[in-house]
């Protein structure tokens, strides 16, 4: 997650989407001032080595707490912190109304059953698992937030929601909406795609009975972004 003051836009870091290599992407629009969420140790050396700002300002300032925030901090010890897959809400409360208001917000979503298949993959695929009927049944779909993530009271809570199919597109038309003097450009490795087998298209692998799940399960990220099997 990025909270940028210079460009005005905070990134909303859903799963499964390119995020961090998004992320990483975006990194080299921001300086000290902002704020951006940790990543993996390796994914973090990678954007060192590409000279772009770290991860820094993700502690929530104390003027920000409640009184649940505090109790907790002083049972803990342990800050409270901005994290990669934030909700649009949480950031909108410890951020404050009017920069969460006024900034350019936007994420990315993906097809449904693509993402499935992608996070088959990134946690073991068939290695670990019979089928994707057994990865669903075991709850592994819980982790991913999706609709609950960019919105608030289940009102859209962000200016945009790009595809993650569209991905060079929608760079163009970020870049735009952020008056940059050059597109923004993509890192040259290709994060955390090293899980799936290429070319393996999420159509050979679900049946119908993984379908009716997924119809279910991420019904609003379905209609609202007009994917289809």
């Amino acid at each position: 997650m990025i909270v940028n003051h210079k460009y005005k836009f905070i990134f909303i870091k859903t799963q499964k989407t390119a995020s961090t290599t998004l992320e990483i992407a975006l990194s080299q629009l921001c300086d000290e001032n902002d704020i951006i969420t940790p990543i993996t140790s390796s994914d973090e050396e990678y954007r060192k080595k590409l000279g772009y700002q770290s991860a820094i300002n993700y502690n929530i300032p104390f003027s920000k707490y409640n009184k649940k925030d505090f109790l907790k901090f002083l049972c803990t010890g342990k800050r409270k912190r901005f994290y990669n897959h934030m909700s649009s809400s949480e950031i909108k409360r410890y951020l404050g109304k009017d920069i969460y208001d006024s900034y350019y917000k936007f994420c990315f979503e993906r097809n449904p059953y693509d993402k499935l298949v992608s996070l088959f993959y990134h946690h073991g695929g068939f290695q670990k698992y019979s089928s994707l009927l057994e990865f669903i049944n075991k709850g592994e779909l819980e982790i991913i937030k999706g609709f609950d993530q960019y919105t608030i009271g289940k009102n859209i809570a962000v200016d945009d929601i790009f595809k993650f199919e569209n991905l060079d597109e929608s760079i163009m038309i970020i870049s735009d909406k952020l008056n940059l003097d050059n597109p923004l450009k993509l890192p040259p490795k290709k994060l955390k795609s090293q899980f799936r087998e290429k070319n393996t298209h999420y159509s050979k692998l679900i049946n119908q009975q993984v379908k009716r799940k997924i119809d279910i399960i991420w019904a609003r990220e379905l209609k609202m972004m007009n994917y289809d099997f």
